[in-house]
C-alpha cells in the first residue's frame, strides 16, 4: 500500500523526550558507550510459527517430520508466504539472506544483515509487523509466541552482537591472537552478560511463557535449542552465549516476547558494566550442557 508509511519515532511530551519510552531508553544507553567510543551492531534471528486461523495448530497439516529443520518440502509448501516477505525486505534494501525451515514443525526464520542496534531494533519491530500482515494475507497467522506448542520447539530471537568504533572502521571486540578471536575488551563485554543474566532475564525473556521455552523438556529433534545454564563456549548452540565467528557473540536466551529495544539497551548495558568493571565471564565450557551441563558446579 504506497499511501501507508510505518515510521518508528521518540515519544515526546510537553516537547521532552519521555525517559522510559523503550526507544529512548535504547539511544540514552548508547550515548553512553559513544562516551567510550563504542557502538553496538546487531543483528537478529527471528523465529515464528505459521499457524491456523485459530490458532489452535500449525498450518501445514503435512508438516509431521519428527526432525523438520530444513525441510525443504514444508518450506515449498509456505513459498508463497516466505517469499513475499523477503521480497519486501530486499525492496526495503535490509539484505535478507537466509530464509529456513526452523527446528519444529511450522516453525520458520528469516535472516537480514546487522545494523547498528537502534536500526536493528527499528527493523525487528517492523519485521513482526509485516510478517503478521502478509500471512493474514495468505489466510494465516504468525506468531512469536515463546513456546506456542508444548511439544514443539520454542521461538526464540537470538541476538549477534558486536562493538564497532564510532565511525565503524574496527571491530573493537576483535582480536586475531586469540583462540576465539574476541579481544580483552570483548571477554569483559561478555562478562557483563553473563554476571547480569539473571536480571536480563527479566528483559529478553518477560513473559510467564518464555519460561515455557527456557528449560523445557527435550522435544522430538533432541535440543530445545534453548539455553539453561548462564554459560558460554565456542562454536557450541548448547550454551547461553556463543562465539560463532571471530570478534562477536551470539547472545541465546532472549525469545519472542521481547521489546526490541528494551533487548538490545539490557544488553548493551550489562556489557558496558562488563567493561566498566573488568568482569571476567569464566571458564569457556566445550560440552554439550543440554546432557552434560549438570556435572558442572
Amino acid at each position: 500500500k504506497p499511501e501507508v508509511a510505518w515510521v518508528p519515532g521518540d515519544l515526546y511530551m510537553n516537547n521532552e523526550k519521555v525517559s522510559q519510552a523503550p526507544r529512548n531508553v535504547l539511544q540514552s544507553v548508547m550515548e553512553k558507550a559513544a562516551g567510550k567510543g563504542l557502538l553496538l551492531k546487531t543483528g537478529v534471528e527471528p523465529e515464528f510459527h505459521l499457524i491456523n486461523e485459530d490458532g489452535s495448530a500449525i498450518s501445514d497439516e503435512r508438516d509431521i517430520q519428527e526432525k523438520p529443520c530444513y525441510d525443504q518440502s514444508a518450506l515449498m509448501r509456505r513459498y508463497d508466504v516466505i517469499s513475499e516477505i523477503c521480497s519486501s525486505l530486499e525492496q526495503m534494501g535490509w539484505g535478507p539472506y537466509q530464509n529456513d525451515h526452523e527446528d519444529a514443525n511450522g516453525q520458520f526464520e528469516i535472516n537480514w544483515h546487522y545494523n547498528n542496534c537502534l536500526k536493528t531494533a527499528d527493523q525487528l519491530c517492523f519485521f513482526r509487523f509485516l510478517v503478521k500482515s502478509i500471512s493474514e494475507k495468505h489466510g494465516l497467522r504468525a506468531t512469536f509466541m515463546p513456546k506456542p506448542f508444548s511439544h514443539l520447539t520454542g521461538n526464540g530471537c537470538h541476538v549477534h552482537a558486536s562493538l564497532w568504533s564510532l565511525d565503524e572502521k574496527t571491530c573493537l571486540t576483535h582480536d586475531p591472537k586469540n583462540e576465539l578471536g574476541i579481544s580483552e575488551l570483548g571477554y569483559h563485554f561478555l562478562g557483563g552478560v553473563l554476571a547480569h543474566a539473571k536480571g536480563l532475564a527479566a528483559i529478553t525473556n518477560p513473559t510467564v511463557n518464555s519460561y515455557k521455552r527456557i528449560n523445557a523438556p527435550t522435544t522430538a529433534s533432541g535440543a530445545t535449542w534453548a539455553p539453561n545454564t548462564i554459560t558460554f563456549g565456542g562454536n557450541n548452540r548448547t550454551h547461553m552465549v556463543r562465539v560463532p565467528d571471530e570478534g562477536r557473540f551470539e547472545f541465546r536466551l532472549a525469545d519472542g516476547a521481547a521489546n526490541p529495544y528494551l533487548l538490545m539497551a539490557g544488553y548493551l548495558s550489562a556489557g558496558l558494566d562488563g567493561i566498566d568493571n573488568k568482569t571476567n565471564p569464566g571458564k569457556r565450557l566445550d560440552i554439550d550442557m543440554y546432557a552434560e551441563g549438570h556435572k558442572i558446579r
